[in-house]
């Protein structure tokens, strides 16, 4: 009996295999794809393709993207996607509230969406004189630390395209490109951005930023009111990288 019923269960993984591949290459190709093109590309007989895209199309894993048969992802993978979605906030908020405890500052958590970030949450700090923005508010890229650190994660040609706008806009004050560049070289390299009264006069900020499985991109950043923010900013890089590793074996 279980001679027999291994070989069955192998054929079932590999089904499962080969279905599972179908679906990412068809997740880099929205325009969709013939039955050729994916047997081809995922190196299948395309009789195989065939019945494994059949079985995707009665799930509506997949589904026609044209009359003359190209294939694409269907609408239960967006279904599936928007049932596994991370809220990250709660997710990360017994965290930031550690870090806010261990610096008894405020600490913020933003969202990176178009070309800013948006503040999703925050932990208040415990000082009678901190800072506090509110869940909504719309920050920009080049003169925040939540902002500098997402940049840095980003590649050259998407940095480029969302800092130098931002930057010209300032005027005869802009900041040189090639001097912000150097800047997010210098922030890939050690994990922590910074903004030394850059956004807001009287108040510095340092943090950093993470990708969550779907690929959104966020940041957590501790803003400080300036007075005493230098003798605190050495710990508070220490203590963010802490926070960081924390939120990565979460994710």
């Amino acid at each position: 009996m279980n001679i027999e019923r291994k070989p069955q269960s192998n054929q079932g993984v590999q089904v499962i295999s080969r279905a599972a591949e179908i679906l990412r290459i068809l997740k880099l190709d929205n325009s969709g794809l013939s039955l050729g093109q994916i047997a081809e590309r995922v190196h299948l007989p395309r009789s195989t393709v065939q019945r494994i895209v059949n079985a995707l199309l009665a799930e509506r894993l997949v589904m026609a993207s044209s009359a003359e048969g190209g294939l694409r992802l269907g609408s239960e993978i967006q279904s599936l996607a928007a049932a596994g979605r991370i809220n990250m906030a709660e997710l990360v908020r017994p965290v930031l509230t550690e870090l806010s405890k261990a610096t008894q500052e405020t600490v913020d958590l933003a969202v990176f969406r178009d070309d800013h970030m948006v503040f999703v949450d925050q932990v208040i700090g415990s000082h009678r004189l901190r800072t506090v923005s509110a869940v909504g508010e719309v920050f920009p890229m080049t003169t925040t630390a939540n902002g500098k650190a997402v940049l840095a994660l980003m590649d050259d040609d998407q940095l480029v395209t969302i800092a130098a706008p931002e930057l010209k806009a300032a005027g005869e004050d802009a900041r040189p490109l090639s001097a912000f560049l150097k800047e997010i070289e210098d922030v890939r390299v050690t994990g922590i951005a910074w903004d030394y009264m850059e956004h807001t006069d009287g108040i510095s900020a340092a943090g950093f930023a993470f990708s969550d499985p779907m690929g959104l991109i966020y940041a957590v950043s501790v803003p400080v009111p300036s007075h005493r923010f230098d003798a605190m900013k050495d710990k508070l890089a220490e203590l963010l990288l802490q926070t960081r590793e924390e939120i990565k074996r979460l994710i």
